[in-house]
């Protein structure tokens, strides 16, 4: 064989792309402290997903590794975690983060565009990690302002104009907060009253108190699930009847296990995906399949849902990135998604978009703990 046929055939063979054996795919979740259990759903939506895919055969041949870290909520151990995941364990992207501060902080940063990696669907609707210049960032939820106008819109066409907000005081609920203003501003009216409670507590007393004072007709709270639980068992144990709503990011099953039923009946939630507990749509009807199958007993729930189609998103960009992808390649496939139907609902991206769906829905907790559409 001639020497110039083995520099040729080299060069052929340097120009197949190396299939990689495994992509791994980061998780930063809270699965300790404050909103554990949202952090447990969180996870659990994208892995079942994940299973799945990899009982297919995975990615292009290439099999998904699931990293989970835990940073308990807490916006240095969110910092911490991300470094890891794409230091030491290599994260071709990320997924399902939570808290606006947390992430906001990873840009601030600039931990995701150094390492020109992807976010996709963190559990968030925080307005600064949606400015324009985040492009590492792919949103598959509607932002907070889109839920503060959806309630605000509701409220207002039942009558009600005395309207107060409960908020977490940190770039989460200053977020909503935000939300709410504009919202109200638009329709010539500003809240009642707006108090805050410290993040990682449920030290809400003082803003009972506030509330049962100021006597607004309803109430938006920007609140995870032990403070909105907090609020809403002591409000009403102090009198206060003012129709309670509170922005997507709680879990209704644990606000009746926190609180009781008494107290949360009637509460309102903004919702971002499809109600999960009918199969009616096509994506629907495969989240719960698999959730039967790989989810240990598991219920359906928002959360889950939500990371669940996130983890969808994220594969099929990875299938188009093909078969050898890097963090720029699969950026470039997210992108791309310009629309992309996962079953009956829909993300939409583009070179400079990142906010891929702005629906919303309210949904009410019934007398018997569940959501009513």
């Amino acid at each position: 064989m001639s020497y110039r046929f083995l520099s040729a055939a080299l060069l052929v063979l340097l120009a197949v792309p190396v299939l990689a054996a495994e992509l791994v795919i980061g998780q930063a979740a809270p699965l300790s402290g404050s909103i554990a259990s949202t952090g447990q759903r969180m996870v659990l939506g994208a892995r079942i997903w994940f299973e799945h895919v990899n009982a297919q055969g995975g990615i292009h041949g290439a099999r998904l590794r699931h990293v989970v870290r835990d940073d308990a909520y807490q916006v240095e151990q969110t910092v911490a975690q991300t470094r890891k995941l794409i230091a030491e364990d290599q994260a071709l992207a990320l997924i399902g983060f939570a808290g606006t501060a947390n992430i906001a902080e990873l840009l601030k940063q600039r931990v995701l565009s150094e390492a020109g990696i992807a976010l996709v669907a963190p559990y968030t609707g925080g307005a600064p990690l949606r400015e324009a210049g985040n492009t590492s960032i792919f949103h598959i939820r509607a932002s907070y302002a889109d839920e503060a106008e959806h309630m605000v819109k509701q409220l207002s066409t039942l009558g009600y104009e005395r309207i107060g907000v409960l908020y977490q005081d940190d770039a989460f609920g200053k977020s909503g907060l935000d939300g709410v203003k504009a919202a109200l501003a638009r329709r010539k009216l500003q809240p009642v009253l707006a108090v805050g409670y410290p993040r990682n507590t449920a030290e809400v007393n003082p803003a009972v108190t506030a509330m049962l004072k100021a006597q607004p007709a309803a109430i938006i709270m920007v609140a995870v699930n032990k403070p909105a639980a907090a609020f809403a068992k002591a409000y009403r144990a102090g009198g206060g009847a003012a129709q309670l709503m509170n922005i997507s990011v709680v879990d209704p099953a644990e606000l009746v296990r926190l609180a009781g039923i008494e107290a949360v009946r009637g509460l309102g939630i903004s919702q971002v995906v499809p109600y999960p507990y009918t199969p009616n749509l096509p994506v629907l009807k495969e989240f719960q399949a698999l959730l039967k199958q790989y989810g240990n007993g598991a219920e359906p729930s928002y959360t889950a849902f939500e990371e669940f189609i996130g983890a969808k998103v994220l594969t099929e960009a990875l299938r188009r990135a093909g078969p050898a992808p890097t963090r720029a390649k699969l950026n470039a496939a997210l992108a791309s998604l310009s629309p992309y139907d996962v079953g009956g609902y829909r993300v939409d991206f583009g070179a400079r978009k990142r906010s891929g769906s702005s629906f919303v829905e309210v949904t009410v907790i019934g007398g018997d703990g569940r959501l009513l559409k």
